[in-house]
């Protein structure tokens, strides 16, 4: 198995920070009733209710029942972000299925809780590159580094296509960004494929991922595409030289954003507005 692809086991119910300078991430299912007493000190950190309802009490401020979907593919997203120097507790008032997205920092922000009337949705792409993004954590949101979002890839569609990277820091064209592909897939027989290489392909890689692994996007270009009958979730948490989204297009690849026509018409999955509209 590459490297790059991480097995479930290495990072549930542990923080596993993969050897990145900045993001360690890990994942947690709670029964109902069950708690979980944590804390981050030179970390920032984003809690996303993946599935489940919780509360979280901690030294920032107490939350109750956060969350409402019942899996990823069910409705749009509850998140809490909670600054460095936070103890914290976690309540499962249902079964939860959480992730666990940390960051290095050393600027304090308020904590906030990110309800689904707050992820700015975004239908990105067109024809069979059409895919869903809800921005949780976008570069605007007040934190040192860390950005979450979520994407869902239709059936036989293709994600984060053109081909980009983020590896170099060359703002505002593009920034070197460390970041983690979480992936669910709806039905959990099912796979993603995803593509990872770089201009010299010194890097050359092409995995199969399963429900609940992980890749990591260290450098290179990296599209996804969702198997026939077989809808794609990730979750992006990203960090590095900025805040900031920018990259760049593999040059090869870059022309089919001209050929962009109509949209895919499953998407819409849930939500019906779009920044702007």
């Amino acid at each position: 198995m590459s490297d790059l692809l991480v097995p479930a086991q290495r990072f549930a119910d542990r923080i596993e920070s993969f050897g990145y300078e900045y993001l360690s991430f890990q994942t947690r299912r709670m029964r109902a009733g069950e708690r979980y007493e944590s804390a981050v000190d030179g970390e920032e950190l984003g809690i996303v209710v993946l599935g489940g309802v919780c509360s979280v009490e901690s030294s920032r401020g107490q939350w109750r029942r956060i969350g409402g979907r019942a899996t990823v593919f069910d409705g749009l997203p509850y998140a809490l972000y909670l600054p460095l120097c936070t103890s914290f507790t976690v309540t499962a008032e249902s079964d939860c299925d959480l992730a666990f997205c940390y960051c290095k920092a050393e600027e304090e922000y308020p904590a906030r809780l990110v309800t689904p009337e707050q992820a700015a949705i975004e239908i990105r792409g067109g024809g069979n590159a059409t895919r869903q993004i809800h921005s949780i954590l976008p570069p605007e949101f007040a934190a040192h580094r860390l950005i979450v979002v979520e994407v869902y890839t239709p059936a036989g569609n293709w994600s984060s296509f053109p081909p980009h990277k983020h590896d170099v820091h060359n703002p505002p064209g593009e920034v070197d960004l460390e970041e983690i592909y979480y992936f669910r897939i709806q039905r959990p027989e099912g796979f993603a494929i995803q593509k990872l290489y770089t201009p010299d392909r010194r890097i050359d890689e092409t995995l199969t991922v399963r429900d609940g692994e992980l890749v990591l996007v260290r450098e290179g270009y990296h599209p996804v595409v969702a198997a026939h009958g077989y809808n794609v979730y990730y979750l992006n948490a990203l960090a590095g030289s900025a805040r900031s989204l920018a990259a760049s297009d593999d040059p090869a690849y870059a022309w089919v954003r001209g050929e962009w026509r109509d949209r895919d018409p499953r998407l819409p999955w849930f939500g019906k507005r779009e920044p702007g509209k």
